[in-house]
């Protein structure tokens, strides 16, 4: 094939290895992505139905699940999809778009965890003026910046990918993801490395600087605090430190496996290891927050409680 013109479609080779155990999988990938919609878009719900957590804090972490919501969105009907095709061919357009939607959600997610850690800051560290820095109008605007800056940072990023010419369609993985589709060019550009390190400072390295940032001025203040206070701090502040966390060691596994031949290493753990963010943070974020954040759990528990109350009432 000699250009990006003449490839209409590449194939997505992971799928071969499926065999008869195609529809175990197909019935886990539908209920794992069916229950990510369902606890994001309940804690969605859920904020948007209690007047009383209708705070910068909360209207951040609705942005964050529909950020993985829209992740899921991107990765999971693709895998269903190709779990019972013969060919496994996904057109060059559908595949650009899969691999902008993923790493602009993956950018949103950063970055919006950056907006929370610095909503933390502030309310830890400036109180006083807690409510004037964040109010709703500036809250908003946040997460349109958020938004748009991590779409922008993706298009700068990786919209060379558009001109490249291809000698192979053969992707061997489950979703498009960009780091394969290069090998398949005729020629790697320097515009890849490039790309790589400009996407890793704008969307990783600059809101991985803020949340340290502000988590290092979170502590300086917490050690000079009551115990109360500390208490209240490490409570609102877990869920979002374990989020970074995942991310982190989600990092370092897609770090590992495009980076370095593993060769000892069987073919479903090199599948599945660049994945491990995809599959796990979006379920990690609402039960994370869910449960851990008082004002959240307590009306969860109240919904359930009527709930079950007029059942019995009936």
């Amino acid at each position: 094939m000699g250009n990006s013109s003449e490839t209409v479609s590449f194939v997505l080779a992971a799928y071969g290895n499926v065999g008869e155990l195609k529809h175990l999988y197909f019935i886990i990938i539908l209920i794992w992505y069916f229950s990510i919609c369902v606890a994001n878009t309940v804690l969605i719900v859920v904020i948007r139905l209690d007047r009383r957590l209708h705070e910068p804090m909360y209207i951040l972490l609705c942005n964050l699940c529909l950020s993985e919501i829209n992740g899921s969105t991107s990765l999971y009907p693709l895998l269903l999809s190709q779990m019972f095709s013969d060919s496994h061919e996904v057109t060059v357009p559908w595949c650009f778009l899969q691999m902008f939607c993923l790493y602009t959600s993956a950018s949103v997610e950063i970055c919006s965890l950056a907006a929370m850690a610095y909503d933390r800051y502030i309310s830890i560290c400036n109180p006083f003026t807690y409510n004037v820095i964040m109010n709703t109008d500036r809250v908003f605007l946040m997460i349109l910046l958020v938004w748009v800056y991590s779409f922008l940072s993706v298009i700068f990023s990786y919209s060379f990918i558009f001109s490249l010419k291809f000698c192979g369609n053969i992707i061997h993985s489950v979703y498009c993801d960009h780091q394969l589709i290069i090998r398949l060019s005729c020629a790697v550009p320097i515009q890849s490395f490039i790309s790589d390190i400009s996407f890793a400072i704008v969307s990783a390295f600059i809101p991985f600087s803020l949340i340290s940032f502000s988590y290092l001025r979170i502590l300086r203040v917490c050690q000079k605090t009551s115990k109360e206070n500390k208490q209240k701090a490490v409570t609102t502040c877990t869920p979002q430190i374990i989020s970074v966390s995942n991310l982190c060691v989600g990092c370092i596994c897609y770090f590992i496996d495009f980076r370095f031949v593993v060769s000892r290493v069987p073919d479903e753990v090199r599948i599945i290891l660049p994945m491990y963010v995809l599959i796990f943070q979006p379920m990690l974020t609402p039960f994370m927050y869910g449960f851990n954040l008082p004002k959240i759990r307590q009306h969860i528990i109240k919904q359930w409680t009527d709930c079950l109350a007029n059942t019995s009432f009936s």
